[in-house]
């Protein structure tokens, strides 16, 4: 659990470790630009042609931690990877930090590369964004998958050793942006389980079976999604997409690729 609590501040390398590529993704001249929203220059980083492939990442997370990602998904979309506000080369002025600031900014965003819709893929915070995109612009979201987020900040939705090692962790914080990425686990996000179900578009919940986040909370998210599946992975921390990255590509490429369905087995037995 130790170690756990410790990676969600270490910026989600276990990713980019896990591979060598020749690409320097994060960090990449060739495919990384700067656009001007809401007030931040947001970096971000494009890969590939096709339909559009937005990659977000968790807190304290960058660009970088999606290695393996772009890696699998560059030949089949074009992929927009992004440092949200305040993380990796996107800096943020202001002191306070919010899911509804970032989300206004993946918005911006998308306008600027004029992309009316996307797939989207969301790990923990950058799932929370998902959700959030997907309710107050959900023009702007094809299908929409997310791995170990939360729409409580609370002991309903996260483990109590969780929230203990956070309020320890702000006490000793180094700088004030670790502090203002701590407060954001701290506090937020606030999303009403009805606003959930104005997610018209396909949701994959995704959780590992000892995640972070509650199992309960998890189904619960995908209870209040109309069009919703759930994918709970066996043996699997909070980091399970990088844990298990074949089983993880698999999900999530039939999710994008397959008919969506909702059948259920009493639909079957009518």
């Amino acid at each position: 659990m130790k170690k756990m609590l410790l990676s969600l501040l270490l910026l989600f390398t276990i990713g980019a470790q896990a591979q060598t590529p020749k690409i320097k993704y994060g960090d990449n001249p060739e495919a990384g630009h700067y656009a001007t929203v809401n007030g931040i220059k947001m970096y971000y980083e494009t890969y590939g042609e096709g339909k559009p492939l937005l990659l977000l990442h968790g807190n304290g997370g960058s660009i970088k931690g999606h290695t393996g990602r772009i890696e699998h998904f560059k030949s089949k979309y074009k992929v927009i990877a992004v440092d949200s506000r305040a993380h990796g080369k996107t800096q943020d002025p202001g002191d306070t930090l919010t899911y509804e600031k970032m989300t206004a900014d993946i918005n911006a965003l998308l306008d600027y590369l004029k992309i009316d819709s996307c797939y989207v893929w969301g790990q923990s915070d950058g799932g929370i964004i998902g959700l959030e995109l997907a309710i107050d612009y959900p023009k702007k979201v094809k299908r929409l998958a997310v791995f170990g987020a939360n729409v409580q900040p609370d002991s309903t939705a996260v483990f109590p050793e969780l929230l203990r090692w956070v309020d320890k962790t702000l006490a000793t914080a180094k700088n004030d942006n670790e502090r203002r990425l701590l407060l954001l686990l701290k506090n937020h996000p606030h999303i009403e389980y009805a606003a959930l179900a104005k997610i018209k578009v396909p949701v994959l919940v995704m959780s590992g079976d000892r995640d972070a986040i509650k199992l309960e909370h998890s189904i619960k998210i995908f209870q209040n999604i109309p069009k919703a599946n759930l994918f709970i992975m066996p043996g699997a921390t909070h980091f399970g997409s990088y844990e298990k990255t074949d089983l993880f590509f698999k999900v999530l490429d039939d999710f994008f690729t397959a008919p969506f369905s909702t059948k259920a087995t009493t639909d079957i037995l009518k």
